[in-house]
């Protein structure tokens, strides 16, 4: 992330899920810390109305992954900007990305 200006999208349908993660393991300063680049602009919010059908296809397909909504929210975000997927839970977005539309770190 260092080497990359960004812009940095949140999907709408991953937000509760990461403010969880982020407050239970890192505490509340980094949740502050995460909010504030939400309100500042560093983070993008992405509704992505338009990636409710493509969401669905993923749960779907990949209904043997855990793979929810909330990650396939995360996808289909990637898929429609061409962007990267930056997870902690490389198992199930390594799958989803061998089809080429995704590219998931670390």
């Amino acid at each position: 992330m260092e080497d990359d200006p960004g812009p940095y999208l949140l999907p709408a349908g991953i937000l509760g899920e990461a403010t969880y993660l982020i407050e239970d393991r890192l505490g509340a300063r980094v949740l502050d810390a995460f909010l504030n680049d939400i309100e500042t602009g560093a983070l993008m919010f992405d509704c992505g109305e338009s990636d409710w059908p493509r969401i669905r296809e993923l749960v779907v397909r990949y209904a043997n992954l855990p793979l929810g909504a909330a990650d396939a929210s995360v996808v289909a975000c990637a898929e429609r900007t061409g962007g990267v997927v930056l997870t902690l839970d490389q198992r199930d977005f390594s799958i989803v990305s061998k089809e080429g539309s995704i590219r998931a770190l670390p």
